[in-house]
């Protein structure tokens, strides 16, 4: 279906855009502090709690993506997988989806 393709085209754009709109400006003006960020992002129990929450997320979807994808034999699985990695399960998730509308498309137009 072909909506459900641009669906989840614009999801990972959307899923890159909005968390990078955040964080480009903080490295901006905090450069690539890595301690910094670990601080703030866990500065309060409930940012611990979002932090939390978004790395076991990221856990379970690249579990998910290599099992899926290794039982659908689906090809570049590594893009969803870099993309959980440097942007987050908000691109991670919907370019996977993308990617398994776009094998499964082509493996029923195989079987006719």
């Amino acid at each position: 279906m072909k909506s459900l393709k641009y669906f989840y085209g614009i999801l990972s754009i959307l899923g890159t855009i909005l968390p990078y709109s955040q964080l480009v400006p903080w490295i901006s003006e905090n450069g690539f502090n890595i301690t910094q960020l670990i601080y703030e992002a866990s500065e309060s129990r409930i940012g611990a709690f979002a932090w939390l929450d978004v790395v076991v997320a990221a856990v379970v979807l690249i579990g998910f993506i290599l099992y899926e994808g290794i039982r659908e034999k689906m090809k570049y699985l590594w893009l969803p997988i870099i993309g959980t990695l440097t942007v987050g399960v908000s691109l991670g998730l919907p370019l996977f989806l993308l990617l398994r509308e776009i094998h499964l498309e082509k493996s029923e137009r195989r079987s006719i």
